[in-house]
C-alpha cells in the first residue's frame, strides 16, 4: 500500500465490508471479487503480510516518542527544531513527524487488516480458502490489529475504532471501548493461531497470550480519561495511581498461560538477545516471542533504524575519533550508567545496555564514552551477535525489532501480583530475571523494586514512557534529571572540555533543563497529529495541545 492519507485508507476499508466488496461490471465473468483476489491459502496469508509495510517503518520511530519522552534519552538528530530534539525537549506538536508517522501508519495498518479480514472471510465462505488458511490469515490480521490499537490507546488515549464490520474513523471511543476491541482481537488471535514453534517472526497463540497479559496490566492500571488529562494539562503534578484488581488478575492468568505452555524460556546469556545471528531463534532458546522482521535497507527499504539512530557515528567521536558527529539519540547523562553501577555493579545486563568502552574492529583503537569525552552509548542498538560486530550494523540496519520477549511475560506477572498484594508469589517470576543477571534475589519484591527491574531489564526497549503513563509518575520520573551531572548551571566548572566536547555537553545540559521545565500533565497524551500530507484528520485534539 502506498502512503495515502488516513481517510482514503479508511474509506477503502469501509468499502470492503461484506456485501460491499465487489466491483460492478457489465461482464459478470470479469468482476474483481474477494474470491479471485484471494484464491487460495497462500494468497490469503500474502494479503495479511502486506500489513507489515506499516510496522517496519516504525521500529525506530517508537523510540523517538517512548524513550525521548523520558529521563533516559536525548536527541542529537539535527537542529533543535527537528522532530527528534522536539520530542526530547517535550515540545511536540500535531505537526511533529514521529507522531504523524506512527499515528497514521498504525491506522493504515488497521485499515489493511480490516480489508484482509473481510476479503479472506469471503473467500473462505466461497470455499477458496481452507480452515487452516483462514485461521492463519485472519488470526494474524487480528493479532496485528490488536497490537496497533494497543499502541494507539497507550499513546493517544481515546481513539476511533473501526473494523471490517464498520465504525467511524473520526469519532473517539472511550478507553474501555478501545480496550474491549483489543481484547477481542487478541482473544480471537489466541483461538485461531498455532502454538509457538520457535519462529518469533510468526504470530502465535502464546504471543497473543503474552500481549493479552500486557493489555490487562495496562488496562488494570486505569489509563487516564480525556477529562482527567484535561484537569492536569498545564500542571507539573502527577495524578494519583489507581488500579482495577479484576484486570490485574487477568494479566496473571494470561502470563501463566504462556509460562505453563513450557514453550518459552529465558536465554541464559542476556547479551545474546540482540543481533542478526540470533534472529528467528537461531540459538533455539525461545525468549523472543514476537519480532518485526528486518533484512536491511537494501531489502525491505526500511531497516530497523534503532541500530542506526543510536549508533550512527560511534568511531568519529572519542579520543581516537576523526570528528565529533553525534548519534541521533544519546544516553541522557552519565548518571544513568553510574547509578545502576552503584546499585548493582555485578549486574550482567549493565555492560550490554551501556557501552562505555568499545574497540573499533577496523582500526583496533579503543573509544571511551563517558564525560568529558561523551556519554555512554546505548548498547542495545548494536548487533551483538559476535565479537567486534559493533561497526557493521550502522548501514545494514538489519537487526529485527523485538516487540515482546519472555522476560516481559515474567515481569508482567510479577508486577500484577505485587499490585494485587501477593508479593511473595511474585518472587518466582521476578527472581528468574535476577538470577540470569547475577544479582541478589528477594523473598517478596516491592512495587519500587518491580519498577526498577523494568529499567534493568528493558532499558531502551520502548517501555519508558508507557510505564510512566501506567504508574502515573511521568512528571516526577522525568524531573529526576535535576540530579544529573550536566543539569546544573555550573556543569562546566567540574571538568575541562575541548570546544567540541563543550558544544556536545551544552546540548545535553539544554535538553535536561528543557525536560525538567517543559513536562506537564498534557504529556500523558501525545498530540493528535495531521495526516501524512499535513491534512486534518477530523479527530478532536488531546487536552493542552
Amino acid at each position: 500500500m502506498k502512503k495515502r492519507d488516513l481517510f482514503f485508507a479508511a474509506f477503502a476499508a469501509a468499502a470492503l465490508i461484506p456485501g460491499l466488496s465487489s466491483c460492478s461490471s457489465s461482464d459478470p465473468n470479469n468482476q474483481v471479487t474477494d474470491e479471485n483476489v484471494v484464491a487460495d491459502d497462500a494468497s490469503a496469508l500474502s494479503l495479511v503480510n502486506g500489513v507489515y509495510s506499516h510496522w517496519q517503518p516504525l521500529s525506530s520511530s517508537f523510540s523517538f516518542i517512548i524513550e525521548l519522552n523520558s529521563n533516559k534519552l536525548i536527541s542529537f538528530e539535527g537542529e533543535e527544531g527537528e522532530p527528534g530534539p522536539v520530542n526530547s525537549r517535550f515540545e511536540q506538536l500535531s505537526s511533529t513527524w514521529y507522531q504523524i508517522k506512527i499515528f497514521n501508519h498504525l491506522f493504515l495498518g488497521i485499515s489493511q487488516d480490516n480489508e484482509a479480514i473481510a476479503t479472506v472471510t469471503n473467500s473462505f465462505k466461497a470455499g477458496k480458502v481452507s480452515q487452516a488458511g483462514y485461521n492463519a490469515a485472519v488470526g494474524k490480521a487480528k493479532f496485528l490489529r490488536g497490537l496497533a490499537y494497543l499502541k494507539l490507546v497507550q499513546l493517544w488515549g481515546e481513539v476511533p475504532v473501526f473494523t471490517e464490520e464498520g465504525g467511524s474513523t473520526t469519532e473517539r471511543k472511550s478507553i474501555d471501548e478501545v480496550f474491549n476491541q483489543i481484547v477481542s482481537d487478541f482473544t480471537a488471535a489466541e483461538e485461531l493461531l498455532k502454538n509457538y514453534d520457535g519462529d518469533p517472526r510468526v504470530p502465535s497463540k502464546q504471543a497473543a497470550q503474552g500481549l493479552l497479559a500486557r493489555t490487562y496490566l495496562v488496562w488494570g492500571d486505569n489509563p487516564l480519561s480525556q477529562s482527567e488529562v484535561a484537569a492536569i494539562a498545564t500542571s507539573q503534578t502527577d495524578p494519583v495511581f489507581t488500579k482495577t484488581d479484576s484486570r490485574l488478575e487477568k494479566a496473571v492468568e494470561y502470563a501463566d498461560k504462556v509460562i505453563n505452555s513450557g514453550l518459552l524460556k529465558l536465554d541464559p546469556d542476556y547479551n545474546k538477545l540482540w543481533g542478526r545471528e540470533y534472529e528467528s531463534n537461531k540459538r533455539g532458546t525461545n525468549e523472543h516471542l514476537f519480532t518485526i522482521a528486518h533484512d536491511g535497507d537494501e531489502y525491505d527499504a526500511q531497516g530497523n533504524h534503532q541500530t542506526h539512530c543510536s549508533w550512527t557515528f560511534p568511531f568519529q567521536n572519542g579520543e581516537n575519533g576523526t570528528g565529533y558527529s553525534q548519534n541521533h539519540t544519546e544516553v541522557a547523562d552519565d548518571n544513568l550508567y553510574d547509578d545502576w553501577k552503584s546499585e548493582y555493579p555485578n549486574d550482567k545486563r549493565l555492560a550490554e545496555t551501556y557501552f562505555t568502552t568499545v574497540v573499533n574492529p577496523e582500526t583496533g583503537k579503543t573509544h571511551h564514552y563517558y564525560s568529558p569525552i561523551y556519554t555512554p552509548i546505548n548498547g542495545k542498538g548494536v548487533d551483538q551477535s559476535y565479537q567486534d560486530a559493533e561497526n557493521l550494523e550502522i548501514t545494514h540496519n538489519s537487526v529485527d525489532r523485538i516487540e515482546i520477549r519472555y522476560a516481559e511475560v515474567l515481569l508482567t506477572k510479577a508486577e500484577a501480583l505485587v499490585q494485587l498484594g501477593r508479593n511473595a508469589e511474585a518472587a518466582a517470576p521476578f527472581n528468574e530475571l535476577r538470577k540470569r543477571a547475577g544479582i541478589e534475589t528477594v523473598a517478596a519484591p516491592t512495587f519500587d523494586q518491580i519498577k526498577r527491574e523494568w529499567d534493568y531489564e528493558f532499558t531502551y526497549e520502548q517501555f519508558s514512557l508507557l510505564n510512566s503513563y501506567r504508574w502515573k509518575d511521568l512528571i516526577s520520573s522525568v524531573q529526576k534529571v535535576k540530579n544529573y551531572k550536566h543539569f546544573a548551571d555550573n556543569w562546566k566548572d567540574n571538568q575541562t572540555y575541548t570546544a567540541d566536547q563543550e558544544a556536545f555537553f551544552t546540548k545535553v545540559h539544554n535538553h535536561l533543563k528543557a525536560k525538567y521545565n517543559n513536562v506537564q500533565g498534557r504529556h500523558y497524551r501525545q498530540p493528535v497529529p495531521t495526516g501524512l500530507s499535513g491534512e486534518s484528520l477530523g479527530i478532536s485534539q488531546n487536552p493542552g495541545y
